[in-house]
């Protein structure tokens, strides 16, 4: 291994690590890709629920308000690799796209495995040389990095550029290796979370409805003094833990460990008061003679009505036409304003991607280049920035890893 000399050595064979390769390779550089895994791409296998959300079909400014964290880290690369380039890159590697709801696009072929074979032959048609192996450590001298140490010995390189992932789903290789090497070399890292992580519960009323989804809600995320801090539309999962889904994901991007949050949900969104009070007062009519439990069958899935009656505090076999407008407005409440008392996210196993990572201040953001170790580059989930769901990581990882193999073949010229 260590006696072909390589000028650029990739570390970490993901989105961000198969972008820079390539595109390395492609502008002339010998390139070296070194992953730990068996495979090229193993995470990318699993994200999207198998499916792989390449990219989301809008402006690089769209994504970037997709970015909770550091934005304008990302201003430079998004907008030199956006949306819309990444996909006429897949397509011209032979890997047709296709848009659903949300603007979120995958693969026409709905399998991951079609995107990871185009840019395996990619990195394959430019001369990219493929080792496993796990670097142990930089190799370091006066201030720039000469290559890496793995267990099978040194791989010598004038440009290293680190793109191992964060923590989340270790089983995938992402096992925080690359904190350690960025740390050795100086830099800063910003303790590492989960993102886009389910919530738990702070009491048992999700798990009376696991398992029910919500297409069309509207999600706020509270903080300890009420304040909205977070609010989206759109889909939702209950289960016997808390709350997962798109929306649910999103949320966890805003919270900060340790400090208490509660979700609210409209479940009536498209509803004002007036025209839902309206629409319970045509319900309330039409099973004036029935229990309360067995009126709101047109209102409420069936797993949640149990849930919503005890919120309500109407007996349950309360005969409707003696409900009051009291009791009839405290469950319009309870549409309006479901509150889920939230005591904390899932382990950052279960995140679908980490916040925290190599400090962006510390990265020239247009080369994606170390300002502290020359020679040295960062790329994708490693650094400081992480998005919402519907395809902006991925989105990241392709960006920076391609403005960080231009910028690294070049500077060897």
């Amino acid at each position: 291994m260590n006696e072909w000399k390589t000028e650029i050595l990739v570390v970490g064979g993901g989105a961000a690590g198969m972008l820079a390769a390539g595109t390395a390779a492609e502008r002339g550089g010998r390139v070296t890709l070194l992953e730990q895994n068996n495979r090229l791409g193993k995470k990318l296998y699993i994200t999207g629920k198998g499916r792989c959300n390449v990219t989301n079909r809008c402006t690089a400014e769209e994504v970037l308000h997709n970015v909770p964290r550091n934005p304008r880290f990302l201003y430079s690369a998004m907008n030199a690799f956006p949306p819309e380039e990444a996909m006429a890159f897949f397509e011209s590697l032979g890997c047709p796209l296709k848009t659903e709801r949300g603007d979120r696009v995958f693969p026409a072929s709905d399998k991951s495995a079609s995107v990871v074979d185009a840019l395996r032959g990619w990195l394959g048609k430019n001369g990219v040389r493929v080792e496993q192996g796990r670097a142990a450590s930089l190799l370091l001298s006066d201030g720039r990095v000469m290559g890496v140490r793995t267990g099978a010995g040194e791989m010598p390189a004038e440009r290293v550029i680190l793109c191992t992932g964060g923590c989340s789903y270790p089983l995938t290789g992402s096992t925080g290796d690359g904190y350690r090497l960025a740390e050795q070399a100086g830099h800063t890292v910003v303790p590492p979370r989960g993102s886009l992580v389910p919530l738990e519960e702070a009491g048992e009323d999700c798990a009376e409805m696991a398992g029910l989804s919500l297409r069309n809600v509207s999600l706020k995320l509270l903080d300890g003094k009420g304040k909205t801090v977070y609010q989206d539309f759109g889909e939702l999962l209950f289960t016997h833990f808390g709350l997962s889904g798109p929306t649910a994901l999103s949320a966890s991007a805003h919270m900060e460990p340790g400090k208490p949050y509660t979700v609210e949900l409209d479940l009536k969104p498209a509803l004002d008061e007036k025209k839902l009070d309206d629409r319970l007062l045509r319900d309330f009519d039409k099973y004036r003679n029935r229990d309360f439990e067995n009126a709101l069958g047109d209102l409420l899935p069936k797993s949640m009505i149990p849930v919503a009656v005890a919120r309500s505090g109407i007996p349950p076999d309360r005969k409707v036409n003696a409900i009051t407008k009291e009791q009839r407005r405290a469950l319009l409440a309870v549409c309006k304003h479901f509150r889920v008392p939230i005591q904390g996210v899932r382990p950052v196993e279960e995140a679908i991607v980490t916040a925290g990572g190599v400090k962006t201040s510390e990265v020239n953001p247009k080369t994606m280049a170390s300002r502290l170790c020359e020679g040295l580059y960062f790329a994708g989930e490693l650094l400081d920035v992480d998005a919402y769901t519907g395809g902006f990581n991925l989105q990241i990882a392709w960006a920076t890893g391609r403005a960080a193999g231009l910028a690294a073949v070049d500077s060897c010229v």
